[in-house]
């Protein structure tokens, strides 16, 4: 096989789409769910593409283009491993299975970090869910949720959630987040474009337990303050703080960024394993569905670039960012890769930030960002000054100046 892609979501079906119909050769995807498509699937919601287009609509349409351009999307299938460099262990319907290529193509995605992984206190009752689990039990199985929910986080995922708890039929007592304002620049307004009613906005706020046994009774909270009370609801979704589903990569032995926690990766979607690639967000978490999308359809000129003979960049210059932001991607700077454009997430508000970018005390790149940036909001920062990189110097270092 020339091409595996891992993952049929967004970034793998526009990657499958683009180098099958670019005559690349044999090009599979893989799919661990029973359809392909990934997130946008279970989101029924407009603003996909073209405004109006709904998730589903926008997944089905990927899938198209994938298997019209001449690649093999196969689900229900996983890949649990590498048997070599280049070869996967999967296990699906037919049993397990090992899949050699010349190229793969990691497009794991994100995942939600659950109420576990966030260490909240309390049993463990019916009720709990992150925004991906409600979205499925509404939108896929159709299950009855609850009556009366609440909803930690307020970014745009958490705004996705309160439409599908419209959806079920549930009351949301309120959005809780522990920031001092809505993670999204109007959150009326994004609210209002999901179609869902306003709905108390408590700041400042975390949840500290929960209560009830058997069913979910209630959330304690703590204010910044030190004020605790209690606010009553069978239902509790946990949204945003996602994290790249690395588990694959970090098992075969791919070099993980400590900011994004995901496969650090090159301008050209390239990781420090030869010939493995990584698109979307499972390199960085989380973007939205086109941008992952954009990335898949850009990372086909790379691999057949590789699959044509191009040689493999050993090292690298390692890109880093400083507090307050969190991380930013790509964070490797090789010979010939792609400038392009970083992403990067800031820990805190930042209003009309100027990015800077360092390389041993040298100034490479000044860049003024014309707006209020909030946490988990896209930050961007253009590559044109990638070309004065040292390569034989120390890191480059982002810093808000």
């Amino acid at each position: 096989m020339d091409v595996l892609v891992v993952g049929a979501g967004p970034a793998g079906l526009a990657a499958a789409a683009r180098l099958a119909a670019s005559g690349a050769g044999t090009v599979e995807v893989l799919e661990r769910d029973a359809r392909a498509g990934g997130v946008p699937r279970h989101c029924h919601h407009g603003g996909f593409g073209r405004w109006g287009v709904t998730g589903p609509q926008y997944a089905e349409s990927l899938v198209e283009a994938a298997l019209g351009g001449g690649a093999a999307v196969r689900t229900g299938v996983s890949a649990t491993g590498w048997a070599g460099p280049l070869c996967l262990e999967t296990t699906g319907p037919h049993g397990l299975e090992r899949i050699t290529a010349r190229a793969v193509v990691l497009a794991t995605g994100a995942r939600e970090r659950p109420r576990s992984a966030r260490l909240v206190p309390g049993t463990r009752p019916a009720g709990v869910l992150t925004t991906g689990e409600l979205q499925q039990a509404v939108h896929v199985y159709g299950q009855e949720i609850g009556t009366r929910a609440v909803v930690v986080g307020a970014e745009p995922v958490s705004y996705a959630a309160l439409s599908a708890l419209r959806r079920a039929g549930v009351e949301v007592a309120a959005l809780v987040t522990e920031e001092t304002r809505a993670q999204v620049g109007r959150a009326r307004a994004a609210s209002t474009r999901l179609g869902v009613a306003w709905v108390p906005l408590l700041t400042g706020a975390v949840v500290t337990e929960l209560l009830g046994r058997g069913r979910l009774s209630g959330v304690r909270l703590r204010r910044r303050d030190g004020r605790e009370s209690v606010l009553a609801c069978d239902t509790v979704v946990f949204t945003g703080d996602f994290v790249p589903d690395h588990e694959l990569a970090r098992r075969g032995g791919v070099l993980l960024d400590p900011g994004t926690r995901g496969p650090a990766v090159d301008g050209s979607f390239r990781t420090a394993s030869p010939g493995v690639f990584a698109v979307g967000n499972g390199v960085h978490a989380v973007e939205p569905a086109r941008v992952a999308a954009g990335e898949g359809a850009r990372v086909a000129e790379a691999v057949r670039g590789h699959l044509g003979g191009a040689g493999w960049p050993s090292g690298g210059v390692p890109v880093v960012a400083e507090t307050p932001l969190r991380w930013v991607a790509p964070n490797r700077l090789v010979p010939g890769a792609a400038g392009g454009r970083f992403i990067l997430r800031t820990a805190e508000a930042l209003g009309c930030p100027v990015l800077v970018v360092l390389q041993d005390g040298r100034c490479l790149h000044r860049q003024r960002v014309r707006r209020r940036v909030l946490p988990n909001q896209g930050l961007y920062l253009s590559g044109g000054w990638v070309g004065k990189v040292d390569a034989g110097g120390g890191p480059v270092r982002v810093v808000v100046g």
